[in-house]
This record gives C-alpha cells, sequence and structure tokens, in this order.
C-alpha cells in the first residue's frame, strides 16, 4: 500500500508532534545531532535553507534515519522544493503561503507545512493542498487567536505553532487546539552540543507528555 505524505507526516505527528527546527547546523553535525533527536523520540526535523550546505545535511539526515520525517525549512520556491526532493527530503516547511511551493511539494509527494497567520491564508493554503499550517510567527498568534482559528478550520487539520516556542508555553497552545509545535532555538544553535540538544529533546518530550497528561 502506497503512503502519501500527508499519511506520513500524520504518523510521525501521532508518535511526537514536535517537529526539530535545525538552523544553521552543518553537514559535521548533522548526524550526532540527529541521533541525540532520534533517541529522545523526535520523528520531524528540518533543515532550514539559508543553513550552511542544508542540502549536504538533509541527505545525511534522510539516509541514516529512514523512519524520520526529514526535510528542509524556509522553502520559497519551487525550484528549491525539486532540490529538496533530490537530496531526499521528504517535507517542505515555508514562512510564508506559496501556492506553487504548496503544489510542487504535492506533486512529488511530500509534505508540505506552509506558514499562516491569518483565516485567509490558512485556506489558502488548503485548498493548494498543504499537509497541514505552521503558524509563524507564534509570538504574533497567542494561544486565544489558536482557538479562534480553529473554531472555523476543518477539525482534523493539523496547526503547528513555531517561533519562540518553549515547554512552558505548550499547555496553553495544546489547550487551545495546537496539533503540535515547531521548535527551534530552544532546542538547538548552530554549536550546541549534541548532549545537550539531547537533554533539551527530552525536555520539550516532557511538556508535551505533561500537555497530554492536562
Amino acid at each position: 500500500m502506497i503512503v502519501t505524505a500527508a499519511e506520513s507526516l500524520r504518523s510521525a505527528m501521532q508518535r511526537l508532534p514536535l517537529a526539530a527546527i535545525l538552523r544553521g547546523i552543518t553537514p559535521a553535525e548533522a548526524l550526532p545531532i540527529g541521533e541525540a533527536l532520534v533517541n529522545a523520540g523526535w520523528t520531524l526535523i528540518e533543515v532550514p535553507l539559508n543553513s550552511p550546505q542544508p542540502l549536504a545535511s538533509i541527505a545525511l539526515l534522510a539516509r541514516e534515519f529512514p523512519q524520520v520525517l526529514v526535510g528542509a525549512g524556509t522553502v520559497l520556491t519551487a525550484n528549491q522544493v525539486a532540490k529538496v526532493h533530490d537530496a531526499g527530503g521528504r517535507l517542505i516547511v515555508s514562512p510564508h503561503c506559496d501556492q506553487d511551493v504548496i503544489a510542487d511539494a504535492g506533486a512529488r509527494g511530500m509534505a508540505c507545512l506552509p506558514g499562516v497567520m491569518t483565516p485567509s491564508e490558512a485556506f489558502a493554503a488548503l485548498a493548494a493542498g498543504a499537509s497541514g499550517l505552521k503558524l509563524f510567527p507564534a509570538e504574533m498568534i497567542p494561544p486565544a487567536a489558536v482557538r479562534a482559528l480553529r473554531a472555523v478550520l476543518p477539525a482534523d487539520v493539523l496547526l503547528l505553532p513555531v517561533g519562540g516556542i518553549a515547554p512552558h508555553h505548550m499547555a496553553d497552545y495544546r489547550a487551545a487546539g495546537a496539533s503540535g509545535f515547531g521548535i527551534g532555538s530552544a532546542l538547538y544553535r548552530p554549536g550546541r552540543p549534541a548532549g545537550e540538544v539531547g537533554a533539551a529533546a527530552r525536555r520539550f518530550v516532557d511538556a508535551w507528555a505533561g500537555t497530554m497528561r492536562a
């Protein structure tokens, strides 16, 4: 049976709905950081394209951790989608809602999470074939706004706040209807040792478990 990109995304999020955003990572760091995340239970890894040699890092991570949905962030054009696909990435994340990016990702069998802030952007992204929605920047989208957005969207739409998320934010967003989160600098910063990343990753896992128990 063929598994679609959207199904792969949902499967990964059922295991742990947290996406690691490794902005600034180098290929030399990719595997030890990836191993730390995988050992902590993470199933979604995003390498932003404004990182050093991002396609090389994506290729390494995708080859070494086939059980993880690996892809790229800060994807701005359909041409970049093609390059990520050729590197082995299966996930496209954008800071904005670009219908060409969404359509090209879908045509290549890749999951796509475009960035949205408003209901108009959200519905446009879904109409274009988005697998879910990245609510960005979360600093400008408080839990009350997530609750209002959730009230008008289809119930099964994946909503992931991204931007400034720390463990203590998660329960309020989860209660408002967030499906998961993208985690950036609170998890990884360039040069941060893999051991520290692993410890931070486990804290986020514990925080998510806390939201589930609440």
